[in-house]
């Protein structure tokens, strides 16, 4: 299993769930990372082996990589690494866990000879993102993208997280849609359900305070925390409310600076990363999703395993799939303060029942997930013996991934 490093984002949680469950089953995981730190290297179970780059580059390479500050580039200086591993150890199959890493296991892969099955994990809607950088920035994604679509197919299977990466996936890369499996994430899992249970401490969570809106993300353009910002000052002018955002990234200062500007900051609480949000979740009125674009989003599914009433944009993709068009919590537009204060103001007037929500997100189990990737990697294992009957076995045991 091939991804970045072991940070606390959506797409790296998943995978480490995902090797900790491959373990658990019997199968021999690597968990293969340009960078071996993390926020959540701790909760990789101690059965998976850990291959990092960084701890084979060297003082002074080490030094050069860490000084460019890109994860990108960082992520492409790796492909003789990742070739290389595949060379010598030979695992069973490649699985490839983000969609911003899978153009470099691509690149690996070709370059070590397509030794195994590969199958890439789309984890993002590979179209929105575009919208909100500069020209330069458009023109070098646009690229890539171009690029991905001419060598997406090369793969033997792509894994979505979603009916609508999927569908986005299978137009862009011209990829028959056969080829593309749609799997949710594993995201209601039992460490999920131990983390309901860890206490939080704080006043706004008390039974006689007023109700809190709940945030959690990284603070980047894709979220849109400025129009959940802006969408709580017209709730807060109707009713008493509060604000709390989850999460660090560049754009935290500009919240700031906006919560500051209009005269909410006694109301709003931005307390950066939270390594468990489940507590948070079990005690807020509401969480809102203001997000341009997802893929699956996972705190959305983990609000309602808490019981939390969700109110979500309407964004490509994953919220409407989630919600079954609006069935379990309101859909808005996008960028629209005015439309997501009155779906919040509905929800904090009338919630819907706490356990109608949890029943919604089992769908979303480990279990399910698991057995459906186990599915796929085997089949495209099967299909590769199939192709080359006499070729030789490789040395170490069927699923070391």
């Amino acid at each position: 299993m091939f991804i970045y490093a072991p940070t606390g984002g959506g797409a790296q949680r998943r995978a480490v769930t995902l090797a900790n469950a491959f373990v658990e089953r019997d199968h021999r995981v690597d968990f293969v990372v340009v960078r071996s730190m993390g926020m959540i290297r701790s909760e990789l179970s101690p059965r998976v082996r850990l291959i990092g780059f960084d701890q084979k580059w060297g003082a002074v390479a080490a030094k050069v990589r860490r000084t460019l500050r890109h994860r990108g580039i960082e992520t492409a200086l790796a492909i003789p690494d990742l070739a290389r591993y595949l060379l010598q150890e030979r695992p069973d199959v490649l699985l490839s866990s983000a969609s911003h890493v899978n153009l470099v296991a691509l690149l690996a892969w070709r370059l070590a000879g397509r030794p195994m099955p590969l199958v890439l994990r789309a984890s993002n809607h590979p179209t929105p993102n575009l919208l909100s950088f500069s020209p330069i920035q458009k023109l070098l994604r646009s690229y890539l993208r171009w690029l991905a679509s001419k060598v997406y197919p090369w793969a033997d299977a792509v894994i979505a997280v979603s009916d609508g990466v999927a569908e986005e996936l299978a137009r862009a890369s011209r990829m028959p849609r056969e080829r593309i499996y749609r799997i949710y994430n594993p995201v209601v899992t039992p460490e999920l359900e131990a983390k309901m249970k860890e206490p939080v401490d704080h006043p706004w969570l008390a039974s006689d305070q007023p109700p809190v809106i709940l945030g959690v993300g990284r603070f980047k353009t894709q979220k849109d925390f400025v129009t959940l910002v802006r969408s709580f000052a017209l709730v807060r002018a109707v009713r008493p409310a509060r604000l709390v955002i989850l999460g660090k990234g560049p754009q935290r200062p500009i919240i700031k600076n906006i919560v500051k500007d209009r005269g909410l900051a006694e109301d709003v609480y931005l307390p950066g990363y939270v390594h468990n949000p489940m507590g948070w979740m079990t005690k807020a009125s509401v969480f809102v999703l203001s997000s341009l674009w997802e893929g699956l989003p996972g705190a959305l599914i983990e609000s309602m395993a808490c019981g939390c009433p969700v109110v979500s944009t309407d964004c490509p993709s994953g919220p409407a799939e989630i919600l079954l068009n609006g069935i379990y919590g309101p859909l808005v537009p996008m960028r629209d303060p005015e439309a997501l204060a009155r779906s919040i103001l509905s929800i904090l007037w009338l919630p819907p029942d706490r356990r109608f929500l949890q029943r919604r997100a089992s769908m979303f189990s480990l279990d399910n997930a698991v057995g459906a990737y186990l599915n796929v990697l085997e089949r495209c294992i099967r299909g590769r013996s199939a192709s080359a009957p006499h070729a030789p076995k490789a040395d170490r045991a069927w699923g070391s991934w």
